[in-house]
C-alpha cells in the first residue's frame, strides 16, 4: 500500500494532481477542496489509497489520514467504489459522515450525487461501528478553499462541476442561490459558501 506521497505539484486538474516523487511523476485523484489546497511548484503531502483494479492502478489522495481511512471503510458498504466513496468525502467531512450514520442521517447521505435514498439507508446500515468517534473536525459540507466576497460562485461551480454535476445542472443552481449569496453581500458579510452548496446539492437531488 502507498500510505502518502510527499513532493512537488507539477500539475493540476479539475480531478487530480501530478506530485513528483523521486523523480516520477505520481498522478493521485482527489476531491475538489483536496485539489484547491494545492498550487503547482509548491511542495505537498497525500495521504493516499492505491486502488487496484485489472486493468488499473489507481491512486486517491487526501487532504488527512483520517480521509484516507473513512475513504477504505466506506468501500466496504456493498455497491460502494472508489469513485462514489470520493464523492461522499468531497461532499461531507469525515466527522460529518460519522455524525449522519450515527444519527441515522438518511437525508445528509443523499446530498451525495448518486447516493439515493436506498444506498444512503445501507450506508447507515453496513457502517454502523465502523467509522469510530469524532476527530473533532466538524463541518458537514466542505467547500474548495476559503470563501469570499467575490469568490462564492467561482467556488461553488468548481465544487459541483467536481461532483459530476452538468454545466445547465450548474447553472441552474447559482442561479436558484444566487439571492441569498448576494443578500449576505449587501448586508456587509461573506456568503457562507458551504451552505450554498448545502442548499445547490438539495435543489439539484429534487430535480
Amino acid at each position: 500500500m502507498i500510505a502518502c506521497v510527499s513532493g512537488a505539484v507539477t500539475a493540476l486538474t479539475a480531478e487530480a494532481a501530478v506530485v513528483e516523487v523521486g523523480g516520477i511523476g505520481l498522478a493521485v485523484q482527489c476531491a475538489p477542496a483536496t485539489l484547491a489546497g494545492l498550487r503547482v511548484g509548491e511542495t505537498a503531502r497525500l495521504a493516499t489509497s492505491l486502488v487496484v483494479r485489472e486493468d488499473s492502478l489507481t491512486l486517491f489522495g487526501f487532504a488527512s489520514d483520517d480521509e484516507r481511512g473513512v475513504f477504505d471503510i466506506l468501500q466496504s458498504v456493498t455497491g460502494v467504489g472508489p469513485r462514489l466513496a470520493q464523492s461522499v468525502l468531497a461532499v461531507h467531512s469525515p466527522d460529518a459522515v460519522r455524525s449522519a450514520v450515527a444519527t441515522d442521517d438518511v437525508g445528509a447521505l443523499t446530498l451525495v450525487p448518486g447516493v439515493g435514498k436506498k444506498g444512503a439507508q445501507r450506508l447507515v446500515l453496513e457502517l454502523k461501528d465502523k467509522l469510530g468517534v469524532s476527530s473533532g473536525g466538524g463541518g458537514i459540507v466542505r467547500l474548495p478553499g476559503q470563501p469570499g466576497v467575490g469568490a462564492w460562485r467561482h467556488q461553488l461551480r468548481e465544487a459541483l462541476t467536481g461532483l459530476g454535476w452538468s454545466t445547465r445542472e450548474v447553472d441552474e443552481a447559482l442561479a436558484a442561490v444566487g439571492p441569498e449569496a448576494e443578500a449576505a453581500i449587501a448586508v456587509g458579510d461573506t456568503p457562507d459558501v458551504a451552505a450554498l452548496l448545502k442548499a445547490s446539492l438539495r435543489l439539484l437531488s429534487r430535480a
